[in-house]
């Protein structure tokens, strides 16, 4: 690692990857610094029991020719290399509820999804129409989401509520129940979300739904060899633990008392809260610092990650998104110990042979980190690992059991295929993914207080950028429009997006 950079990037996340990788095609040497063993952030995968499960990227959208996530992957030079299977065109995802029999399909395409749906919902065929109409209109307003160049946002959009959306839709509730029913992609809260967080959400998954084939890390595998192709340094076990200062301008991050790494220009890719902490308070204005201090994350995960029998259990290429109760879609994390889990999504992993048995199954639950409180001083990672002892132990194990007595209601006979199960806590997002309090995709956005968790990428140090899930929108499509943002306020916006489209078309 040399002494000095153009840009050194805190946090090998999928938005600092991106990022490095656009300023080295620019010209720029750049370094990126990882704390964990692995590279990647929520494109993660580990290995139990011999068998590859993702830590968060389940299925990814927008990838057909000409769609805006393939372009974005067109011109950091990934997409060609990427090892996917195209999910179930008449219903990527399936809703369902345990107060009802009927599976109801998300398809790919937008007549086709009215189409899938109106087997249902007879009735409902210009309400489906308006709710498809509305939800590509509010994605066109927004010019980064298309490779388009424009101006700020519009805060009429900004401020529409999902429900409030669905309900002057139609007075179906169950239909309101099936279109809101993916809601964990975003962790959904009925009397805050914003309509265009509902839409920029499901719109790419409408257009095209994908699963990568062995796991999300091939991505991070062709994002370090483009960065590498470019000229770019990224290395892991260096965990920056603060930045160094000369006559006021930053300068340096500092990895340990003996290693120092020097730059012209920063990205933190790492959570705006600790970023800022990082960099001290009295850098920024205190009416933004206390902002950003008080902003409230997203509930965290509880999730279990089952390893089945040879042959015992069939592949469904869908995911699942099941609720208890069809009157519950808003309200899966608030629960009790009594009625948790309450809602779960179900993904299945996929290997190179695609065969018709299954070869594991995640699934994924809201919990709060107020469950784990009193494990919250211990950290267990693979670079440094810790024993969180005994008690933390039992209560995953209890919580695995209850999980799968619920999972085993949606799926009857699931237990006996199942050769072994591990399980993941908030303080394991917390850990790997670095995420406040294991929050799953950054800070809650209310369409009551629309501007209260903008943060700009460009901040008061003059030198310091900010990127990732908690600047733009979370999910991948969302962190790479945000490394764009976050790039182009380095090279111009204009240009970069001309750049891209003239690279790419």
């Amino acid at each position: 690692m040399k002494k000095e950079y153009d840009v050194v990037i805190i946090g090998s996340g999928l938005g600092g990857l991106v990022s490095a990788i656009l300023l080295a095609k620019e010209g720029y040497s750049v370094c990126v610094l990882e704390k964990n063993n692995q590279f990647g952030g929520n494109l993660q995968t580990f290995v139990r029991d011999k068998t590859i499960f993702d830590t968060g990227i389940h299925y990814i959208g927008g990838l057909d020719e000409g769609q805006n996530l393939n372009k974005y992957f067109k011109y950091i030079g990934i997409m060609d290399d990427l090892n996917l299977k195209k999910m179930d065109e008449d219903a990527y995802d399936v809703i369902s509820f345990g107060d009802d029999k009927i599976e109801y399909p998300h398809a790919q395409g937008y007549e086709n999804f009215i189409q899938q749906l109106l087997k249902y919902f007879p009735e409902d065929e210009p309400c489906l129409r308006q709710y498809c109409r509305e939800i590509q209109e509010i994605c066109n307003s927004f010019p980064l989401y298309n490779l388009k160049f424009g101006g700020g946002y519009n805060e009429e959009i900004l401020s529409r509520n999902t429900n409030d959306f669905l309900n002057s839709l139609t007075c179906n509730e169950k239909l309101k129940a099936v279109l809101a029913g993916s809601n964990f992609l975003y962790a959904g809260i009925e009397d805050k979300t914003p309509l265009y967080v509902h839409a920029l959400s499901v719109n790419s998954y409408i257009q095209s739904s994908w699963r990568c084939i062995n796991g999300g890390s091939q991505i991070t595998k062709q994002l370090i060899k483009q960065l590498k192709k470019h000229g770019g340094e990224v290395y892991k076990y260096k965990e920056v633990k603060g930045f160094g200062f000369e006559e006021g301008k930053l300068v340096s991050a500092k990895i340990n008392q003996d290693e120092e790494v020097f730059g012209k220009l920063f990205i933190s890719n790492i959570e705006p809260k600790t970023t800022l902490k990082m960099i001290g308070e009295e850098k920024f204005r205190k009416p933004f610092y206390k902002r950003v201090q008080s902003l409230e994350g997203v509930p965290s995960a509880f999730s279990i990650y089952i390893v089945f029998k040879p042959e015992s259990f069939k592949y469904f290429n869908h995911n699942y998104y099941h609720f208890n109760k069809s009157t519950e879609v808003w309200k899966a994390n608030d629960y009790t110990e009594e009625t948790w889990p309450k809602a779960y999504m179900v993904s299945m992993n996929i290997g190179k042979k695609m065969e018709v048995w299954a070869e594991s199954m995640t699934a994924i639950t809201y919990m709060n980190f107020d469950e784990v409180e009193e494990w919250a001083n211990t950290k267990n990672t693979t670079a440094e690992e810790m024993d969180r002892g005994e008690s933390y132990q039992e209560f995953k194990a209890r919580k695995i059991e209850k999980f799968l007595k619920a999972i085993e209601k949606k799926f009857p006979g699931i237990r006996d295929c199942i050769r072994s199960v591990h399980a993941s806590t908030p303080l394991s997002y917390r850990d790997y993914i670095g995420g406040d309090r294991g929050n799953l995709y950054g800070y809650i956005k209310d369409s009551n207080n629309p501007m209260k968790t903008f943060i700009t990428p460009k901040t008061k140090v003059e030198n310091l950028f900010l990127t990732g899930q908690s600047i733009n929108m979370h999910g991948v499509l969302g962190v790479t429009i945000g490394a764009v943002v976050t790039c182009s306020e380095i090279v111009g916006k204009e240009y970069l997006i001309n750049k891209i489209n003239a690279e790419v078309s």
